[in-house]
């Protein structure tokens, strides 16, 4: 009999995790509660790295789609103070995918989605309970944008469903804390509309870093420009950063030429709370049912989290291949071996949020971003 898996969330790790099974022959289908791959924008730029992020995509047979995609140059990172001085300045070597070049959310999803047989990702399909079955595997009930329910049935369940997982408590009631708020702005068509502002940016990133507050700006390769402000947990109520003004009067002082960000942006802030899982979370292993990304190890949105999600949906994946007649010792495999790679990064991510939002962190993080002198 064919193994059914569902995979819940059609985000990174889960479309990574499909694309890499259906290059071993096995089938899954994806439920994801938007209503199309249009539906909301997908954020800013990913840094890839080689050893995580890159390789997943190797494993997934879409290297050179990848390259043909991403942007070297968006390495590029530049680290100033509220008065516009350069702390540390990054440039990647032109031309060189060695490091970790940057690619847009968007354009990644759409790589993965575009390498995935038709239907494999079923649209609207908002997953809202899974429910053990006597004989083994579960059944999914949906709901529809109207309430009413739809029903599936699979022999194994991955939850990819993000921070607020669903599937998350059949393993774990591991909690969430809020550790930061995050305001995003977006400026279309920078170079036209905002030229100074595009070169104040440059091809990559840019991090302005005060007290306890972070003013940052990627550039995205569409030529729009994604502005992140990064405030610690508990300052104010997040409603308080509803409109840009409230967010000027932060930046009070500050370089006129950097606070142009926030008055460019188009249209008001989105608000998000930051929420992280407990550093070191495990859950005992039960057959059929795993997680993978931020609904098994939500971390500081630090430059590992897609990576990591990518790199367990590899390690998922051929651990299933190289096993379908036993998914249970294949995901149990799986969920050690993910423990153990992950504690380490998830407290080093927060160790580096930590940072980033500590009134010493200029030069905390010039400290962090400069090379040890060799002895």
């Amino acid at each position: 009999m064919t193994m059914r898996i569902a995979i819940a969330g059609g985000g990174l790790g889960g479309l990574t995790l499909a694309r890499i099974l259906h290059r071993h022959g096995i089938g899954a289908v994806v439920y994801e509660r938007e209503e199309s791959r249009s539906a909301r924008p997908q954020g800013g730029l990913l840094d890839l790295h080689p050893e995580s992020g890159q390789r997943a995509l190797d494993e997934a047979g879409l290297t050179g789609e990848f390259r043909s995609e991403a942007r070297p140059e968006g390495e590029e990172h530049r680290i100033l103070d509220p008065a516009g001085r350069t702390l540390v300045h990054h440039r990647p070597e032109p031309g060189s995918f060695a490091g970790r070049p940057e690619i847009d959310r968007r354009v990644l999803r759409d790589l993965l989605l575009d390498a995935l047989p038709a239907g494999t990702v079923r649209w609207g399909h908002r997953l809202v309970a899974a429910t053990p079955r006597a004989g083994g595997g579960f059944g999914l009930t949906f709901e529809d944008g109207d309430g009413a329910g739809r029903d599936a049935g699979c022999d194994v369940l991955v939850g990819a469903d993000g921070a607020r997982s669903v599937v998350r408590s059949l393993l774990t009631d591991a909690p969430l804390s809020h550790v930061a708020t995050l305001a995003e702005l977006s400026i279309a068509d920078a170079d036209r509309r905002h030229p100074d502002l595009a070169d104040l940016v440059g091809p990559g990133n840019l991090w302005c870093i005060g007290v306890s507050r972070i003013l940052a700006a990627q550039r995205l390769g569409d030529g729009g420009i994604r502005v992140g402000i990064s405030l610690p947990a508990g300052d104010r109520p997040i409603d308080a950063y509803r409109d840009k003004r409230a967010l000027l009067e932060l930046f009070d002082g500050w370089n006129p030429r950097l606070t142009a960000l926030i008055e460019a942006g188009d249209g008001p802030p989105t608000l998000r709370g930051i929420e992280v899982m407990p550093t070191g979370t495990r859950w005992a292993h039960r057959p059929g049912l795993t997680l993978i990304g931020d609904a098994a190890h939500l971390m500081p949105p630090v430059g590992e989290g897609a990576n990591q999600a990518m790199l367990d949906a590899a390690e998922l994946g051929a651990a299933l291949a190289a096993d379908p007649a036993d998914p249970g010792a294949a995901i149990r495999a799986f969920e050690a071996a993910m423990f153990d790679r992950i504690e380490p990064i998830a407290e080093m991510s927060a160790r580096v949020q930590a940072m980033m939002l500590s009134p010493t962190a200029a030069e905390d993080i010039v400290r962090f971003f400069t090379p040890e002198p060799s002895q």
